[in-house]
């Protein structure tokens, strides 16, 4: 694909997020990475020693000039426990991008929608770029757009799930009105998922445990890659009309043989 994503006058080829939790190994998560040409990988921050001031072995596994670090502040249960790990993470990485989760329901891990504005409200004062997980409601994603989140990330099904897009009809109403790209994150359970958002119209995806907990997550991660392509191309042909009650012929039919 020639043409760019871009969030916040920052340019990537892939349309691809990957997630690094779950892997059998740092490893496997890596070579995933690379197979699935992404350009940037979310990572939990409690998942970072940020006492030695460098972090773990998962950031060595990390280190490719073309991949952008997204942390994220999953775990966090408010507004104001994730403003402070927002903070933490931009002084232990060097980076004032931040993936935005506030679920303080361990059973399902869905999104708070007044903690996670809140939160943004205030990051984005603050100076990050703020990307935040949500409810794939149109309203909430028009009041995180408002407060200068730089995208939106609906979930398509539970974190997990693997169960795709359960809110179809949302998801096409967040994509028609936004003014800042939609990435669907969040229960995309296998490479046709991920085609189907992108042939919403949906600007990018996120993935992890579809990848991750496959029986071949290098294979898997190239397979993502090329669902996105392809769902992409697909929106931009534009995907022809349902049928009409009546079918029609693939060659408009003008008249009959001998005639």
């Amino acid at each position: 694909m020639s043409e760019k994503l871009i969030i916040a006058d920052k340019e990537f080829s892939s349309r691809l997020f990957v997630g690094t939790g779950k892997y059998s190994s740092n490893s496997i998560m890596e070579k995933s990475i690379i197979a699935s040409k992404t350009e940037m990988v979310t990572m939990a921050l409690r998942r970072v020693d940020l006492n030695d001031g460098i972090g773990d072995d998962l950031l060595s596994h990390l280190n490719h000039d073309h991949l952008h670090l997204l942390p994220n502040t999953s775990g966090v249960r408010n507004a104001k426990e994730a403003v402070f790990a927002a903070c933490m993470a931009r002084e232990a990485l060097g980076t004032n991008w931040i993936k935005l989760e506030v679920h303080p329901e361990p059973r399902h891990l869905l999104p708070d929608a007044i903690e996670t504005i809140k939160a943004a409200k205030e990051l984005v004062e603050k100076g990050f770029v703020v990307l935040p997980y949500t409810i794939a409601d149109p309203l909430t994603c028009k009041h995180l757009e408002d407060v200068g989140c730089q995208a939106v990330m609906p979930l398509g099904a539970c974190i997990g799930s693997n169960e795709g897009i359960t809110n179809i009809e949302m998801i096409k109403l967040i994509i028609d009105q936004s003014n800042v790209p939609v990435v669907i994150d969040a229960g995309l359970g296998a490479p046709s998922h991920a085609a189907l958002a992108m042939e919403l119209g949906a600007d990018a995806c996120l993935v992890n445990t579809a990848i991750a907990n496959s029986s071949d997550p290098i294979k898997m991660g190239e397979a993502f890659h090329w669902a996105i392509v392809s769902g992409r191309m697909a929106w931009k042909a534009r995907l022809a009309q349902k049928p009409q009650e009546v079918t029609k012929a693939t060659s408009p039919l003008t008249s009959f043989l001998n005639q």
